[in-house]
């Protein structure tokens, strides 16, 4: 059994059975990122052959606070599947979930293909058919996020599940670098942040998406919904907590839990 094979199995069952593992590259130190992917397609795999399709991708770790909060100084990426979407309410034991955080992100919905290298922030706004606000639910099967670079990545970007707000907008009619979200928690105010948090603006980071991918012969496809990172810090989530978020000029977008 290979690396990959070995890795993503554990990975899956682990996803599966909502417990975590020790972290791998504390394990096995000459694991590269190009290990972690390999084992991330392979734990994907397992997930296709379950019945899941794959409905986007995802980059994270692209702020200096998540960053500097999570100890991995490099943006990660990831699959989003049809499983992941959630309707605004979130039951933390049927998706498998064991230490949620929720994030505010903005989504990118495609209506062209993506393929890197090469690919420009205007490139992503030209092939981008509407933004929405969204709520990203990360969460790693590596125990107490105790996470570097090749565990997040081997880990699908440390990506639990997400949920997009009904509001859609025109990429080409707002400065999203600009854009300034809001998140409340339980009712109160949480955080503020603004879409220059990821890599200077939303549409850079989904470009170096797009480029990173295409190294791996990977395709941002028409249709897909592409995460492109958290505009605020990770905040841990339980049952009965309800998250609020208000994209300015866009609209807002909500999470319970149970």
């Amino acid at each position: 059994m290979s690396k990959a094979e070995h890795y993503g199995e554990e990975l899956y069952k682990a996803l599966r059975e909502r417990r975590t593992v020790s972290p791998l590259i504390a394990r096995d130190p000459a694991l590269t990122i190009d290990d972690a992917y390999a084992i991330s397609l392979n734990a994907l795999a397992r997930r296709k052959a379950d019945g899941e399709r794959v409905i986007g991708k995802k980059i994270g770790v692209t702020s200096k606070a998540v960053q500097d909060m999570l100890g991995v100084h490099q943006p990660d990426f990831g699959f989003l599947t049809d499983r992941m979407l959630v309707d605004g309410v979130v039951d933390i034991a049927a998706k498998g979930l064991i230490q949620p955080r929720a994030e505010a992100e903005i989504a990118f919905i495609l209506a062209y293909d993506l393929s890197g290298p090469g690919v420009t922030a205007q490139d992503v706004l030209a092939a981008t058919e509407s933004i929405a606000p969204c709520f990203e639910i990360v969460d790693s099967r590596i125990a107490d996020w105790k996470i570097g670079i090749v565990d997040t990545v081997a880990d699908n970007a440390s990506c639990g599940v997400f949920a997009l707000g009904a509001a859609r907008a025109d990429p080409r009619a707002h400065d999203l670098p600009a854009l300034k979200v809001k998140v409340r928690k339980n009712g109160q105010p949480l955080s503020e942040g603004l879409g220059s948090a990821v890599q200077g603006s939303p549409q850079q980071a989904v470009a170096w998406l797009a480029n990173t991918l295409g190294a791996y012969g990977v395709t941002l496809n028409a249709g897909d919904i592409i995460l492109s990172g958290s505009l605020v810090p990770l905040e841990p989530a339980r049952a009965g907590d309800l998250f609020e978020m208000d994209l300015d000029c866009v609209g807002g977008c909500s999470v319970r839990f149970v």
